[in-house]
């Protein structure tokens, strides 16, 4: 029996409405589903979402906005990495708009409107704080000078990217905020949109006209700092393979990793690194068999992990599932254990579950 990982849409729909709700009637919500819906099925979760009334879509590369293309006709679909060389004709055949980064790429893009004889629709992004993708400074102040630097787009979003929304009261998110804002005002006959997940439940004055959660959809907790305001969408379980008795004075796993001071009893999981269960969380996460923790034992290898479960009262027997994401760990407690992100456990998720949509 291979792991299972069960993907709740009910949650996902249920944490969607709420950020409906959340941005009010005005405010368009997005959905971002790049990187296979932060790994949880981009088709699944997808067609969830337009069950839902969402008609707008992010995500990172062309393979992915073709893939989406081919479930739906009528869904808006942009590339947040925007017109990638060589992919132009493929992103006017399949109706997919690029999130325009740079000057060169905003080019290419009217090279071919101008070959069109047509205007193509593009989203500005703009950079306010983040130094990875956008229009920069010297950029953005070019365009605002001389809009013949978008002759033959029709612009339909001008947008920003929050770099530190996830921490309270971070001077960068309002300063962002104030930068995107002047920006904005430029560009009357555009949408606006600012806040990701975090920036969502931070402040009204983020909202603009659209906003693009990610993964808070998935149950990812936006602000850190308090109790996760949105539901859980994920769980994981993985069997037991074999049960052993260690002696005290032994030693466990890949180099030796873990020396037992005492007998006890140790659990192999059929959980790798190759699932998504980070080495990083060696010797430092926990799983949970029916409410109770077991730490894991030294390295986590590629194929297996191992866990005491010398304290249980009752011990688990091979075959049983041991809970690794769920009602005792979210997807945010075993990335602190693992020293890492929660987005980054998810994203990790293997290929050898036996995925489960309910």
């Amino acid at each position: 029996m291979s792991g299972v990982l069960t993907i709740d849409l009910k949650a996902l729909a249920a944490n969607y409405r709420q950020f409906r709700a959340l941005a009010g009637p005005d405010v368009a919500v997005a959905g971002v589903v790049k990187a296979d819906a932060y790994g949880l099925g981009a088709e699944q979760v997808f067609k969830a979402l337009w069950q839902e009334g969402c008609t707008e879509f992010f995500v990172a590369t062309p393979e992915e906005a073709f893939a989406l293309r081919a479930l739906e006709d009528e869904a808006q679909i942009a590339v947040l990495g925007g017109l990638w060389p060589g992919y132009a004709q493929d992103f006017l055949q399949q109706d997919i708009i690029p999130v325009l980064n740079s000057l060169e790429m905003t080019q290419r893009w009217q090279t071919l409107a101008q070959q069109k004889n047509q205007s193509l629709p593009a989203i500005l992004h703009f950079d306010t704080g983040m130094n990875r993708l956008g229009f920069g400074a010297q950029e953005t102040q070019k365009i605002l000078e001389d809009k013949t630097h978008l002759e033959g787009l029709d612009v339909q979003i001008v947008m920003s990217h929050f770099a530190c929304a996830d921490e309270k009261d971070h001077p960068l998110t309002a300063h962002q905020n104030e930068r995107f804002a002047k920006i904005a005002a430029v560009f009357p006959g555009a949408r606006k949109s600012l806040a990701n997940s975090p920036g969502l439940f931070r402040a009204q004055d983020y909202h603009y006209d659209l906003v693009r959660p990610g993964y808070a959809l998935y149950g990812g907790n936006p602000t850190p700092e308090t109790d996760n305001p949105v539901r859980p969408v994920v769980r994981l379980d993985v069997p037991v393979l074999q049960i052993r008795d260690v002696k005290k004075g032994e030693t466990i796993g890949y180099g030796a990793g873990h020396r037992f001071d005492k007998d006890t009893q140790t659990a192999t999981l059929a959980l790798g690194y190759a699932d998504g269960f980070l080495r990083s969380g060696s010797g430092r996460a926990n799983v949970f068999f029916k409410g109770q923790a077991c730490p894991v034992l030294g390295r986590i290898s590629m194929d297996l992990t191992s866990i005491d479960i010398g304290s249980l009262q009752e011990k688990p027997q091979p075959g049983d599932m041991i809970e690794i994401l769920g009602a005792h760990q979210s997807v945010d407690d075993l990335a602190e254990a693992a020293g890492t992100i929660g987005y980054e456990v998810l994203t990790a998720l293997g290929t050898r579950y036996r995925r489960s949509y309910v």
